[in-house]
């Protein structure tokens, strides 16, 4: 076959994997998304009704991270070993368990021990879909594809705003509260989908019965000849390589401003302007779709120039411009506006940045390096929250704790600039 003919069957291929697995793929990770960060929602009631201040709000949302962090890497490494079916439906099931036991929260304490539990359940689940991905996808569709996967986290917020805070206007049933109802009605999909996987998702390539056998063939020995140019093929050199750590304490940052804003997101907006819990949840969805929308448009542009660093550097400084103009504006619409540039910003580096990663490991490697950095990066998760609830019951504003993530966003897209490429031999 001509080398034109086999790109021609290789881009049909590719389209074919695309269209089988990213809308399934992407749907997952709305439900995970969603259950994440629907106690941002929760909590327009449930800090009122249990009695929780900001500091210990934000302790028990950051404290998902804390569980994620510890379970991380044994996950995903136990995901290589066994096959992505089962480890994800056994993931996704319990965690949807657990994301339902948050109704049985009563007080500070049996909050943050579900927020750890939460966080401990999901561990695996978004490395393990970023390290399936690069099964299927070679190096210069990685970007694309990993931001059309992670739009979700983006799309979590433009659905769950919406539909949290009508679920906030029920009443009271069965003795439970509308906050309660959340919890429950958010979680169960996340069950169902997780039984769904075990029907649905192959493991790679080889067990797709919907692709021919030439067309396995064509992206085993893509996959195969990048592979041999990655840095880092096991776990041992994955955990000791200077860039992967490098790229770790990157994610930190951002992963710091983004949950720094995201958990709080539905507070800062009905600090705007007299706002019920509908119209928060409504409002709420608008940084949400700007950021889906940057997250496609840049991976897009990543991809095409083969370019990863510059795109991370002028996403992190987008978002420190756009928190920094929300924290200083007295104008609710400007503010709106402006956090929704912050939002761009931030989710705007996710292609870019798991593209860069994925350049740099495959095999094993692959399963310990990515998992390492999502663990180191979302402790960002913990600090980030915890950060800007300390800073709003000391100052009763989210002024001061958007311009502290702004901060930690223009350090970060500085940082971004100095990491080496995949082949720059740096470890």
């Amino acid at each position: 076959m001509r080398d034109d003919d086999r790109e021609t069957a290789g881009a049909a291929t590719l389209a074919r994997i695309r269209r089988r697995l990213l809308p399934f793929t992407f749907l997952l990770y709305i439900a995970a998304y969603l259950d994440r960060i629907n106690v941002g929602f929760a909590a327009l009631q449930m800090n009122h009704d249990l009695r929780l201040g900001d500091a210990a709000f934000g302790l028990g949302a950051g404290l998902f991270f804390v569980g994620y962090f510890i379970f991380e890497i044994p996950s995903n490494l136990i995901l290589h070993r066994v096959g992505a079916r089962p480890w994800l439906a056994r993931i996704m099931i319990t965690w949807g368990a657990v994301a339902i036991s948050m109704a049985a929260v009563r007080g500070a304490p049996s909050f943050y021990l579900l927020r750890f539990m939460l966080g401990a359940a999901e561990a695996g689940f978004f490395p393990g879909i970023i390290l399936y991905l690069t099964y299927w996808f070679p190096t210069r569709e990685q970007a694309r594809s990993i931001a059309l996967f992670m739009t979700a986290s983006a799309l979590a917020g433009v659905i769950g705003g919406p539909l949290s805070g009508a679920i906030l206007k029920t009443r009271i049933m069965m003795g439970l509260s509308a906050w309660q109802w959340l919890f429950i009605l958010e979680g169960l999909p996340s069950v169902i989908l997780g039984v769904s996987v075990l029907f649905y998702l192959p493991n790679g390539p080889q067990d797709a019965s919907w692709l021919a056998e030439n067309e396995k063939s064509w992206l085993a020995e893509k996959l195969t000849r990048e592979a041999a140019g990655a840095r880092e093929h096991t776990p041992g050199g994955a955990l000791t390589s200077r860039t992967i750590w490098m790229l770790g304490m990157l994610y930190f940052m951002v992963v710091t401003a983004l949950y720094g804003v995201g958990m709080w997101l539905p507070q800062i907006v009905k600090g705007l302007g007299a706002l019920s819990d509908l119209q928060a949840g409504i409002v709420s969805a608008i940084p949400f779709f700007a950021a889906a929308v940057a997250m496609v448009l840049i991976a897009r542009s990543s991809d095409r120039r083969a370019e990863r660093r510059k795109h991370l550097a002028v996403c992190t400084f987008a978002g420190a411009a756009g928190l920094t103009a929300s924290a200083l504006a007295h104008n609710p619409p400007m503010a709106l506006a402006a956090l929704s540039i912050g939002a761009a910003g931030i989710w705007g580096v996710m292609g870019p940045f798991w593209s860069m990663a994925a350049e740099n490991l495959s095999g094993a490697g692959a399963a310990a390096g990515i998992a390492l950095i999502n663990s180191v990066g979302n402790l960002g998760g913990f600090i980030g929250p915890y950060l800007v609830g300390i800073v709003k019951q000391v100052s009763h504003s989210f002024s001061g704790g958007l311009a502290a993530m702004a901060l930690v966003l223009m350090i970060a897209g500085l940082f971004a600039l100095t990491i080496p490429g995949p082949r720059s031999g740096a470890k």
